[in-house]
């Protein structure tokens, strides 16, 4: 291939309005640019729109990429997303853990697996629809939010490396989702009144009933044998409240459905699988000074000691300024300024400096002393 060839963008297309609008606009500027789906998960026996992997939604990316001119493949990758996405979801509820598997579909196949076979097919760059910005700093490059915070999806791309950002490209990150979508009107995309979804992809019952059908069907897969049908619904001091649902289907912080009555208002504080226990406590007790994360991740250089940033345990969570204290073997604690409710075992802490996303952690535990 000749080396003075123009530059080859590989658009990560879901079938969503956000990746549509990505192709649309690279390809509209004259851009070298195709197509590239992930068959993620078998949906092909379901009517459903709205879904990154269903077979309506792929119909949809190529329909898009018919319009916008451009070449369109779908690869399939459900055995790798079962591998890597599926299967850790399911483990870490019954480990006790409340997974987000939208950070690991990121890290694991979209930036990493996905990326290496679009750099397979020629591609220089892969774009996605992120609400995210790259910028290039003397340092290297940096992963900042996007300008319209209310659409911010930089908390899951906190594991990028540098390789992956350098072959990134992020066009929606100055754009608002009004403007995107009043673009995609205006190109007159089969797509420009397609709804959000806010569902995670692969499932399509609740999620607890989808791991107990993942537990029936593949037992071999996961740590542990059907768990009881019933779990011990204690307070702090380990007395017995009564019993309730599986443990599984509880998850720190949650306030309703507990299955139990008390004068005051009950959280969830832990899940204890070994024991079989539910730990439950007033919203004081749900309070965390801290955390403790492992699996740490820097975007650039690591810190050499302690350093303040903005801690985000959730993705819609305001965020809190934090002294954070790197530890060896990829762990990290933690403390925050002031006290935090739902520090949930499973989840990302990410931090931040002003727009930029330094790196971030995974949640092993709270900090129980809040003053």
């Amino acid at each position: 291939m000749s080396s003075d060839r123009p530059a080859l963008t590989a658009v990560a297309m879901s079938g969503g309005l956000d990746s549509s609008v990505t192709a649309w606009l690279l390809a509209q500027r004259g851009e070298a640019v195709i197509g590239l789906s992930m068959l993620l998960w078998d949906r092909s026996q379901e009517e459903t729109h709205g879904r990154c992997c269903g077979a309506l939604d792929l119909g949809d990316a190529k329909r898009v990429a018919q319009q916008c001119g451009i070449s369109h493949y779908t690869l399939r990758m459900d055995e790798e997303f079962a591998r890597q996405v599926v299967d850790p979801f399911v483990e870490d509820y019954l480990q006790g853990r409340t997974p987000s598997p939208c950070i690991r579909c990121n890290s694991w196949i979209k930036f990493d697996l996905f990326l290496d076979r679009a750099q397979q097919l020629g591609a220089d760059k892969m774009a996605t629809g992120h609400y995210a910005r790259i910028v290039s700093s003397a340092d290297g490059w940096q992963l900042h939010k996007a300008l319209d915070e209310s659409k911010d999806q930089s908390y899951y791309l906190f594991e990028l490396t540098q390789k992956q950002l350098a072959a990134a490209r992020f066009p929606l990150g100055e754009m608002s989702k009004g403007a995107v979508r009043e673009l995609a009107r205006e190109a007159g995309l089969v797509v420009c009144e397609k709804p959000e979804s806010m569902e995670i992809c692969f499932v399509s019952s609740g999620v607890r009933e989808f791991v107990e059908e993942r537990l029936a069907e593949f037992p071999e897969r996961y740590s542990q044998d059907v768990p009881p049908v019933a779990s011990q619904i204690v307070d702090s001091e380990g007395r017995l409240l009564g019993e309730g649902q599986p443990y599984y289907r509880y998850t720190v912080g949650q306030r309703r459905g507990l299955g139990i009555a008390a004068p005051e208002k009950l959280y969830v504080l832990g899940v204890e699988p070994a024991a079989n226990r539910v730990v439950v406590g007033s919203e004081k007790e749900l309070a965390a000074a801290g955390l403790s994360g492992e699996r740490t991740h820097w975007i650039g250089q690591p810190p050499a000691g302690e350093i303040t940033a903005t801690v985000k345990i959730r993705s819609r969570h305001a965020g809190v300024v934090s002294q954070i204290r790197p530890l060896d073997e990829g762990r990290v604690e933690v403390a925050f300024e002031t006290p935090q409710l739902g520090v949930t075992p499973g989840q990302a802490a990410v931090f931040y400096r002003d727009t930029q996303v330094l790196g971030g952690c995974w949640i092993r535990g709270r900090d129980e002393d809040s003053g």
